[in-house]
């Protein structure tokens, strides 16, 4: 099994609120995803059809073994100041009353479950920094679904994060089964997914 490290980096106090607000004022166009990665402000286009289809196809498996006051999100910031950074995962599980109420963001230590889906064009934003930040916020479980991993589209889950650390828990190639662990305990076939 493998690991992913992270590196601390600051981002709390009155530079991160700064940051924080530049993100809320973006005016991107419609579609377009804006995050905060290691304290820059980035802008990404509207994921392919491909993008959505998987994200969709795994969110209706995600949907048949999580409790009824889960919520799994599509558009929910997830706030990660220790890496300065508000990213928005192309899947998030939450209790639902963590997503309810005022704001955009929920800390990350809240999530059950992330999920990123790599886009060819910014790739290493999931592979390397997005998972550094989820690992160094405690996020239990880290989904990684790369259709551009060197030509062999790949499902890796990370988990069991400590010290900012994650360790692989699977890695498959799409086509092969792979296990999300409890409290999901859901077989997921990953040859559902298109191939991009």
């Amino acid at each position: 099994m493998s690991a992913l490290t992270v590196d601390p980096v600051p981002g709390h106090g009155q530079e991160w609120d700064d940051l924080v607000r530049i993100w809320e004022e973006t005016d991107a166009p419609e579609g377009c995803k804006v995050e905060i990665i290691e304290g820059i402000v980035t802008v990404s286009p509207p994921p392919s059809k491909d993008h959505n289809t998987t994200a969709e196809l795994l969110q209706r498996k995600l949907y048949t073994v999580i409790p009824e006051d889960w919520g799994i999100y599509q558009t929910l910031g997830v706030s990660v100041p220790g890496r300065a950074g508000v990213y928005i995962p192309d899947l998030v599980v939450v209790p639902r009353a963590v997503a309810t109420g005022p704001g955009n963001r929920v800390p990350a230590e809240e999530a059950l479950l992330v999920v990123e889906i790599t886009s060819q064009a910014n790739a290493n934003h999931d592979r390397v920094k997005k998972a550094d930040g989820y690992a160094k916020a405690g996020v239990g479980l880290f989904l990684l679904l790369d259709p551009w991993h060197s030509g062999r589209p790949t499902a890796t889950l990370y988990g069991d994060p400590a010290h900012g650390t994650y360790r692989v828990l699977e890695a498959v190639e799409y086509g092969e089964k792979l296990t999300i662990p409890e409290p999901f305990g859901l077989d997921l076939d990953t040859g559902i997914f298109p191939v991009s």
